[in-house]
């Protein structure tokens, strides 16, 4: 007969009866009864993957990998060594005594301003010694890379990476060195070229149309970001035409490649392995890439190395007027589409566009046979125009195509003349607007550098008025309202009054230039 077990009993008989596990010290315990019903774990599977898609994926990396094969043995590193030969007992540097800062190492590229005033080099908690005079060298090293487009001894890189004078010395791929004989720049568009004695084994890159590339294609960018050799990075044409204020003329190509210091000069290429740009800057707030990179267009750094290898400089054509893009609230004024073209604000005398017969307020729509929507494409169409040759010009004039001829003439190299603030007694209060003008006479036209002009001057801003909103400053001079030429306060006034719709088409000049200002009435 068995006899009840005991409580104590019925546990150790539990206990022996349950499944061992181990612990992660190693012991052996007892795993308490289940309580509830074990149910079995659905084991995940892997996707299944199409063969189109991988096919699709190994054939882009197959592209990117002979990209690189064919365009690096093309890609130089570019060091401008310093001419130690100049001294100057003037410069202050660091003192022996004290913990010496290495030199800026983003000198030569974009970001040696950004940098200039940094310590490098320096332990945490240190800073630096007091200075004393001692002897220095003139320029500064810089590194840079660059793309080999005639292999007889022609490389193609950015003015920032050899200006300054010193060494230049070209390193190619497979190790070798050479000296450049010869170094040509262009600081308006930073393109140089670096002329060596090559070699008929040194491979040149292909240049290709940059014109030809949209936003969304895929480029590669390649350099020695940092100093590290034969560097590739990937990625597409983010936007076109894009001008960021670093020189005078500008039509970056922007890409989301990544580009570092020590990239400036190297190339950007498509998926045929040609050059369609150089790479040349980047949008960044720490030093390194944020994925907003900028390279000049193939199309203008080839002109521009034509133009340095035949005449050692570049020669420009010229059209002689001042120019702003149409947005919308122009566009409505002067009855042509937004961005369909750009604004004539000022024509000069005796240049090639008074010739023309160009008037202020034209659209120009079409130069020489090529489209233009923006200031800077309008500028790099007419620089580029053969010395001599006849174009045809399309404008808008009050709402009607007409056609214009264009003869391109050499630009004098000091064209164009600054202006200066006016010192203005109390005018006329328009008080609508929200600003004051007085009569421009012949004093006040000469501070402000327009002798030859007629209108009225603005001498008061009302803040937060229609006038302030639209830009509107004091100094500021109005020629025209509502296409109307105005040469005293009282046609002003009367052509203020006869406006019906709500906004005032003002035509301005100023020390920036000229453009036409819609302000609200």
């Amino acid at each position: 007969m068995n006899r009840p077990l005991s409580k104590r009993s019925k546990l150790r008989a539990a206990l022996l009866a349950a499944p061992l596990t181990v612990a992660a010290t190693g012991a052996l315990i007892a795993a308490a009864p289940a309580t509830h019903v074990k149910t079995e774990t659905p084991v995940a599977t892997a996707p299944v993957l199409r063969s189109e898609s991988i096919g699709v994926a190994n054939a882009l990396s197959d592209a990117f990998r002979d990209v690189a094969t064919h365009v690096l043995p093309s890609v130089v590193a570019i060091e401008n060594r310093p001419d130690m030969s100049w001294q100057s007992a003037k410069q202050l540097v660091p003192d022996r005594g004290h913990s010496l800062g290495q030199e800026n190492p983003f000198k030569g590229t974009p970001f040696e301003d950004m940098f200039r005033n940094q310590e490098f080099g320096q332990r945490g908690g240190q800073t630096p010694g007091p200075t004393t005079p001692r002897q220095a060298p003139r320029s500064q090293a810089g590194i840079g890379s660059g793309v080999i487009i005639d292999s007889a001894g022609i490389v193609l890189t950015n003015n920032h990476v050899v200006e300054g004078g010193g060494t230049v010395i070209i390193k190619t791929q497979d190790g070798r060195e050479f000296v450049a004989t010869e170094v040509l720049t262009d600081p308006q568009t930073d393109i140089a070229v670096v002329k060596f004695d090559g070699d008929s084994s040194l491979v040149a890159a292909k240049i290709g149309d940059s014109d030809a590339m949209e936003v969304g294609d895929w480029v590669v960018a390649l350099g020695q970001p940092f100093g590290l050799e034969s560097t590739v990075t990937a990625g597409i044409v983010s936007a076109k035409n894009r001008g960021i204020g670093i020189t005078d003329r500008e039509n970056f190509i922007q890409t989301d490649a990544a580009i570092n210091p020590g990239n400036s000069g190297g190339p950007l290429v498509n998926l045929r392995g040609e050059v369609i740009g150089i790479n040349t800057a980047i949008s960044s707030r720490g030093g390194g890439n944020n994925g907003v990179g900028f390279a000049v267009p193939s199309n203008l750094a080839h002109w521009v190395s034509d133009q340095l290898v035949h005449h050692g400089q570049v020669k420009r054509s010229y059209l002689g007027v001042s120019i702003q893009p149409v947005n919308y609230e122009l566009s409505t004024q002067l009855g042509v589409a937004p961005k369909s073209g750009v604004v004539v604000t000022n024509v000069f005398p005796k240049t090639p566009a008074a010739k023309s017969g160009l008037k202020t307020g034209d659209v120009i729509v079409n130069f020489g046979g090529i489209h233009v929507t923006t200031p800077q494409q309008l500028q790099l169409a007419v620089e580029r125009s053969p010395i001599g040759q006849t174009l045809t010009v399309d404008v808008v004039r009050d709402g009607k195509s007409i056609e214009l001829s264009y003869e391109a003439e050499v630009a004098p190299n000091q064209f164009g003349a600054s202006t200066k603030s006016a010192e203005t007694s109390d005018g006329v209060k328009m008080q609508s607007l929200g600003l004051e003008i007085s009569e421009l006479s012949a004093d006040v036209a000469k501070q402000l550098g327009m002798d030859s002009q007629t209108g009225v001057v603005i001498t008061r801003v009302q803040e937060g008025s229609a006038a302030a909103d639209s830009g509107l400053e004091p100094g500021m001079v109005i020629v025209q309202v509502n296409r109307h030429d105005v040469a005293n306060a009282h046609e002003f006034e009367k052509r203020i009054a006869e406006d019906t719709d709500g906004s005032v088409l003002l035509l301005v000049r100023s020390e920036q230039g000229s453009r036409f200002v819609v302000v609200r009435n």
